[in-house]
């Protein structure tokens, strides 16, 4: 079922969550543990994010330096399989510009499709400090709204190369957004304006960027919407569970951290996490009494906060 029939149907707040696959050389059975810890709750959907190739370098025993290229989380078409099939619960893969060539994203695509995957998280992706040379014809997404255009054309049945007869990819498009704005944007009117784009050639629905301060949402929400964005917009949010957070959630995911919770956490006797959880709780309830039909966690390698938050609601 796509997201948006999710989110049409439910007669009650939904709870959806993403998850990020083990690290290259782990099991996934860590992953699997977390999608049963979330289970009882009824998930709707589940998001799996993806990574492209980044480089690292290694000093060898002669002392030459050697540089060496990998994906560090491979698996994610792999993990949407397991989670669709194997729980009965649609999935969410994300698709990346970057690293990816177009003739990658329409092969992605056709397997996905081939598991029964219809919902896909269309994103430019993270910056990082190696891009492959695309495969294929050396076609590229440079960015988001590039991406769902290809998705559309396969959602017609219009693929790369010219194909008798060939059949169109069911699917919902999925695109991201962000309450404090794009860190590469000028302004948020600038970065409104690209959403609406992304919205404009395709995309079905809005997740955002993780956020600690409810304001921001709500703000975003009414710019967008007097900028003629109409699809869903679904908040995202990330439960804190460390001090350390503070700074490393700033810092690489460029979003701010409210005064109030800061101060918290530095000076109270509490753990940071049971603040963390008392802080997401209070944001969901807010959330909730303003009209939001979805929350969604970004659950990364922890399940047990974000299911007592839930609990706590």
């Amino acid at each position: 079922m796509y997201v948006t029939e999710h989110l049409d149907k439910a007669r009650n707040p939904l709870f959806s969550y993403e998850i990020v696959p083990p690290p290259r050389g782990k099991s996934v059975d860590n992953i699997l543990h977390i999608v049963e810890q979330i289970l009882p709750f009824d998930p709707p959907f589940i998001d799996v994010t993806a990574h492209s190739a980044e480089a690292y370098y290694e000093e060898l025993s002669d002392g030459t330096i050697k540089r060496h290229i990998r994906k560090k989380r491979p698996g994610t078409i792999s993990i949407c399989g397991i989670i669709q099939n194997r729980y009965k619960i649609d999935t969410v893969p994300h698709l990346l510009c970057r690293g990816f060539s177009q003739e990658e994203t329409e092969d992605a695509c056709i397997e996905l499709n081939f598991l029964g995957i219809h919902n896909f998280l269309a994103i430019r992706g993270d910056e990082t400090n190696y891009m492959p040379p695309a495969k294929g014809s050396n076609s590229a997404n440079v960015f988001a709204s590039e991406l769902v255009e290809q998705l559309i054309d396969l959602k017609k049945g219009k693929f790369l190369e010219k194909i008798a007869n060939s059949a169109p990819i069911d699917m919902c498009i999925g695109v991201a957004g962000y309450p404090e704005k794009h860190v590469e944007c000028p302004n948020t009117k600038t970065d409104i304006a690209y959403l609406k784009s992304k919205v404009d050639k395709g995309a079905d629905y809005i997740v955002t960027q993780m956020f600690f301060d409810n304001s921001s949402f709500f703000e975003f929400v009414k710019q967008c919407r007097q900028a003629g964005i109409t699809v869903p917009i679904l908040p995202g949010l990330k439960v804190l569970n460390s001090a350390k957070q503070l700074t490393t959630l700033a810092k690489f995911f460029n979003i701010s951290i409210p005064d109030e919770l800061v101060d918290e956490v530095n000076s109270s006797d509490k753990h940071a996490k049971e603040i963390g959880i008392n802080w997401a709780t209070k944001q969901c309830q807010e959330l909730l009494d303003g009209g939001v039909e979805c929350i969604h966690f970004y659950i990364m390698n922890d399940a047990k906060s974000v299911t007592k938050v839930i609990k706590n609601l």
